[in-house]
């Protein structure tokens, strides 16, 4: 009888233990870094719509994670002590949007695993070995396209075949991505026989002063070059492509803002996939077993209130490659 007792005693707790076990696993909370170039209110969207990836996949914070945000309000040169700081809490994965971030995180660690979203040619700047096998402790997705911009040149010749100098709008402190954007440009810029003039702006005081030597130099148009410091600021760029009566062509949210033209990626929607990394992750695999994604859908934006106010005609041969016009 004893032995049955002390059998009964140790299948008990054995049991016992398993359910303990069990529940701490279920109360296991993640913490995820983010490390953003902007500020939290221009990155709002985006934000939301990683919060919104990471729901759908059963992650609820407060509940089984915690997510640890710093930003940079747009100066670069904050991201590394921000990116050290995040290494300091011990986050399990680091999200990071755009390249400056991306290279602060590489260079404050490389153990914790990094998400990036949104980074130009993560090859070229040596982020990751490659996009099928990135090695190391990075992964994510990529908008390198640096022929979407030379787009917009095409764009814009198109609705104003006389057009011969164009400003480009470049911040100087991201050369990863300006470089190769700009290359692509003047590619298509000798075919279209259409000279380009750079404009540098570091921080969004600089705009106004960029816009009035624009207008001084008496370009026909200004291309608005994808960079985090302009998409979290295209409301302000818009307008003063406005005030200056430049026909103006950026990103997708650059037209929504009162721009010309847009073209380019949906980045809430690559924030979305960024949860399908973060939980991949958190379930075991390494980041060098996720391939970096690519963008593989773009969308054109014309603004024909914008069009009517600097007395622009249109072409309905754009206007039916349009996936969204605002009147």
């Amino acid at each position: 009888m004893r032995l049955i007792g002390l059998a009964v005693i140790l299948a008990l707790s054995l049991i016992l233990a398993s359910l303990v076990a069990e529940g701490q696993q279920a109360e296991k909370v993640y913490r995820i870094g983010y490390l953003g170039n902007a500020s939290a209110s221009a990155q709002a969207k985006r934000v939301e719509s990683l919060r919104a990836g990471l729901r759908d996949l059963g992650y609820v914070e407060g509940k089984n994670i915690v997510i640890e945000f710093r930003w940079a309000e747009g100066r670069y040169d904050r991201l590394p002590d921000l990116a050290a700081e995040l290494v300091r809490l011990k986050v399990d994965v680091l999200v990071t949007a755009g390249t400056p971030g991306t290279l602060a995180a590489k260079q404050a660690t490389t153990t914790i695993p990094i998400v990036m979203v949104g980074i130009g040619d993560a090859v070229a700047t040596g982020v990751v070995a490659s996009l099928a096998r990135p090695g190391g402790n990075i992964t994510g997705s990529t908008d390198s396209v640096p022929e979407l911009m030379a787009k917009l040149l095409e764009l814009l010749k198109e609705i104003m075949p006389r057009t011969r100098r164009v400003a480009v709008l470049v911040n100087p402190d991201n050369p990863p991505r300006r470089a190769p954007t700009f290359k692509a440009m003047e590619s298509t810029a000798g075919s279209l026989k259409v000279e380009l003039q750079k404009f540098e702006a570091r921080r969004p005081s600089e705009f106004e002063s960029a816009f009035s030597r624009m207008a001084k130099s008496r370009v026909d148009a200004v291309v608005v070059t994808s960079d985090v410091l302009f998409n979290y600021n295209v409301a302000a760029v818009a307008d003063l492509a406005a005030k200056t009566r430049l026909p103006s062509a950026g990103v997708k949210a650059f037209a929504e803002a009162g721009g010309l033209l847009g073209y380019g990626l949906n980045f809430p929607d690559m924030d979305r996939r960024a949860a399908y990394f973060v939980d991949k992750i958190l379930k075991g695999v390494k980041p060098e077993d996720l391939p970096v994604q690519q963008p593989t859908k773009f969308e054109l934006v014309v603004n024909l209130k914008t069009a009517k106010a600097l007395g622009l005609t249109i072409p309905q041969s754009i206007l039916v490659r349009a996936d969204q016009v605002i009147d």
